[in-house]
C-alpha cells in the first residue's frame, strides 16, 4: 500500500530528504549497540536512519537504513493508529500506541516520541509499565542532552566526548584520526538581509549537506553557531580527510533555496591529523582552527591542512595586533598621495594611502593590517587620524586640488562617521568639497535608513561620495538609484586588460556611459600602461589613477609633482599616441 494513500506523505513540504535535517550519523549509538529495547529513528520522511541492534534480529530484513516506517510497523497504515502517530510526528507530546497482535500473541505498544527530525519508537513486548517508562526516558534525555535542537546533529558536548575519546584510542605516529573543522561562508550577510528565521533553515540545509557528505567511520557535530565538525577514524589518511574536505566544498557550491530565493553561502575547511598534529582533542582543535584560518586568509570556499608553517603565520599575526595597539601613538603610521589624473594632463588631487613601518619588520602591506584593525575595534581612532591628517596635508597644496580618503566598513557602520567628519573639517578649517570619501560596496549590502542618512548627510555637507571597486563584489545598479554618489572608480581588474580584451573594453566602456548618464563621474584605478591610458582617454574617462601616471608619493614630494606633473603627463600621452 502506497504511504499517501494512508494519509503519510502530508509532511513532505519545505526542505527535500536530500537537504531536510536528520539525527546525527552517530545518533545514540552506545545505547543502540547495547540497549536491550527495540529502538528506533525515523526522519521527517518517514524513513528509517538508526535502529538497536536488537530490532535487527527481530524483524531482519526489513530493518535497513531507508525503510519506511510501516515496512517495520505496517500497523501505522491503519487509521485507528495512523492519527496518533502522526500527531506526534507533528511535535505532539508522546504517546504509546498499542500495536495490532495475532491470537496468542504478547500484547505490543509502540512508545512514540518526537524528536528534532522526525521521530523515535521504542516497542515493548509484555514487558512491566514502569521499566518501559524508565527506558523511555532514558532515550528522550540522552537525546535531547547529546544532539544539537536546530540541525539534529551531535552537539558541542557530544563533540568534545568523542574527540577525547577517539585521541586516547590512538597509537604509534602514523595519522589514524581526522578532524575537520567546517565554517559557513557569508553567514552573518544571510542572517542580516533575511532575518534569522532564514539564517536557521540555513543552518539546517547545511547540517544535510554535511550529512549526505559523510561515509562509514565519520560523525558530523555542529560545534557552535555557523561552526561544524566533522570527526573521520579508521580512514587512509590524509587521503579520505582530503577527499571529504573537497566533497563538501563542492556540496555547497550550490545555492541553498530558502523562501524561494537562492543564497550562495560557501564553506571553508580546516584539517588536522592525530597524532600527528595533537595527541589531545583540545592540541587538535587549536591545530583545525589554524588550518580553518589560513583557508579563510586564502579566499574562503576552500580546504587547508594544518601545517607548521601556519603556526609560525598566525604568531606573526598576533605580534602584529600587539605592535598594531601602539603604532599609531609611536608614529608608524604615515600617508602616501598617489596623484588623480584629469585627461589630458592635469593634477585634479590626490589620494591618501595608509602605510605602517614597523621598526622591526618594515613596511607592512594596508591589506594584512587594515583587517586586523577593523577586526580588533582600532579603525575609528585610526580612520579619524588618516582623514584630519589628510585634509591638514591637503591644506598645503593649491585650492583647486581635492584629496580622497578611503573609508572601512567599520568606520562608516560605527554609527559616528558624519559627526566625526564634520568636527574635522571645521577643526582643519578645509572646504568640504575638496574633500572625497571612498567606501566599498560591501558597507551597502543592507539598504537601511542609516546607510542612506549617513551618505545623504555628507552629501549634504558637499563632501563627495566615491563608490570604490566598482565592477566587482556585487555591483548592483539600485546603489547608484538610491545612493548619492559623486564617482565610481572602476576596479583595476578591468583595466588590466583592456589594451587586448574586448569583454573588458565592453564592461569598461558600458559602466562609463551608465555613469554619464547618471552624471557621475568615473575614475579608473590601476592604470599602468600608456596603452591603457590612452584608451580610457578616447573614451572619455574623467580621472586615470595608476603607476603610468604616478606612484604613491610621501608628502614632502607633492609639491615637486604638481609642478613638473603637466609636462610629464603630456610626453607619456604623446608617447603613447605614437606608439599606437
Amino acid at each position: 500500500m502506497h504511504p499517501e494513500a494512508s494519509g503519510f506523505g502530508a509532511e513532505s513540504e519545505g526542505p527535500s530528504s536530500s537537504d531536510a535535517p536528520r539525527p546525527g550519523e552517530a545518533l545514540l549509538a552506545d545505547l543502540l549497540a547495547n540497549t536491550t529495547e527495540l529502538l528506533s529513528f525515523y526522519d521527517r520522511d518517514f524513513c528509517l536512519t538508526h535502529y538497536a541492534t536488537k530490532l535487527k534480529g527481530v524483524y531482519g530484513g526489513a530493518v535497513v537504513p531507508g525503510a519506511a516506517v510501516w515496512e517495520i510497523y505496517p500497523g501505522f497504515l491503519d487509521a485507528r493508529y495512523r492519527d496518533e502517530f502522526l500527531r506526534v510526528f507533528r511535535g505532539g507530546s508522546p504517546a504509546s500506541i498499542d500495536l495490532p497482535r495475532s491470537s496468542g500473541e504478547a500484547p505490543r505498544s509502540a512508545f512514540v516520541f518526537a524528536t528534532s527530525n522526525g521521530v523515535g519508537i521504542i516497542e515493548s513486548r509484555g514487558r512491566d509499565g514502569r521499566s518501559v517508562v524508565e527506558e523511555q526516558e532514558h532515550v528522550i534525555l540522552l537525546h535531547q542532552a547529546t544532539h544539537d535542537a536546530l540541525t539534529g546533529l551531535q552537539n558541542r558536548r557530544r563533540f568534545g566526548e568523542r574527540l577525547q575519546q577517539a585521541m586516547a584510542a590512538l597509537g604509534g605516529s602514523k595519522p589514524k584520526a581526522a578532524l575537520l573543522q567546517i565554517d559557513l561562508d557569508d553567514f552573518k550577510a544571510v542572517n542580516d538581509t533575511l532575518g534569522h528565521g532564514a539564517g536557521d533553515t540555513l543552518l539546517q540545509l547545511a547540517a544535510g549537506r554535511i550529512r549526505d557528505a559523510l561515509q562509514d567511520g565519520e560523525s558530523a557535530y555542529r560545534y557552535a553557531g555557523d561552526e561544524f565538525a566533522v570527526i573521520q577514524l579508521g580512514k587512509e589518511q590524509p587521503a579520505e580527510a582530503e577527499r571529504l574536505a573537497g566533497s563538501l566544498v563542492d556540496a555547497f557550491k550550490k545555492p541553498f533555496v530558502i523562501n524561494g530565493i537562492p543564497v550562495f553561502v560557501g564553506s571553508s575547511i580546516g584539517i588536522a591529523f592525530g597524532p600527528e598534529h595533537g595527541t589531545d582533542g583540545e592540541q587538535l582543535m587549536k591545530a583545525a582552527d589554524i588550518a580553518l584560518y589560513a583557508a579563510k586568509t586564502d579566499g574562503r570556499g576552500c580546504a587547508r591542512t594544518f601545517n607548521r608553517s601556519m603556526l609560525l603565520l598566525l604568531e606573526q599575526r598576533e605580534n602584529l595586533r600587539r605592535s598594531l595597539r601602539t603604532a599609531l601613538e609611536r608614529g608608524e603610521l604615515y600617508l602616501e598621495y598617489q596623484p588623480l589624473i584629469r585627461p589630458p594632463s592635469s593634477v585634479m588631487g590626490f589620494e591618501a594611502l595608509l602605510r605602517w613601518r614597523h621598526p622591526e619588520v618594515g613596511t607592512i602591506p594596508p591589506n594584512v593590517f587594515i583587517p586586523i584593525a577593523e577586526a580588533d575595534g582600532l579603525m575609528d581612532e585610526i580612520g579619524r587620524w588618516v582623514l584630519e591628517e589628510a585634509c591638514r596635508q591637503a591644506l598645503t597644496w593649491p585650492s583647486s586640488l581635492t584629496v580622497a580618503v578611503n573609508l572601512s566598513p567599520a568606520q562608516f557602520l560605527s554609527g559616528s562617521l558624519t559627526d566625526t567628519v564634520a568636527q574635522i573639517i571645521d577643526a582643519v578649517g578645509i572646504e568640504a568639497d575638496r574633500l572625497e570619501l571612498e567606501i566599498t560596496e560591501t558597507v551597502l549590502l543592507e539598504k537601511t535608513i542609516d546607510n542612506i542618512d549617513t551618505l545623504n548627510t555628507l552629501n549634504v555637507l558637499g563632501i563627495r561620495i566615491s563608490l570604490d571597486d566598482f565592477g566587482t563584489y556585487y555591483s548592483s545598479l539600485s546603489y547608484l538609484k538610491n545612493f548619492p554618489f559623486d564617482t565610481l572608480k572602476i576596479d583595476r581588474y578591468f583595466i588590466a586588460d583592456l589594451e587586448t580584451d574586448l569583454k573588458s573594453q565592453t564592461i569598461v566602456r558600458s559602466i562609463m556611459t551608465l555613469a554619464h548618464g547618471l552624471g557621475i563621474n568615473v575614475t579608473a584605478e590601476g592604470v599602468e600602461t600608456s596603452a591603457q591610458a590612452w584608451w580610457l582617454i578616447k573614451e572619455n574617462c574623467d580621472c586615470l589613477q595608476g603607476n603610468f601616471l604616478g606612484k604613491p608619493l610621501g608628502a614632502e614630494a607633492i609639491g615637486d609633482f604638481i609642478r613638473r606633473s603637466p609636462l610629464r603627463v603630456v610626453r607619456a600621452m604623446e608617447e603613447s599616441n605614437r606608439a599606437l
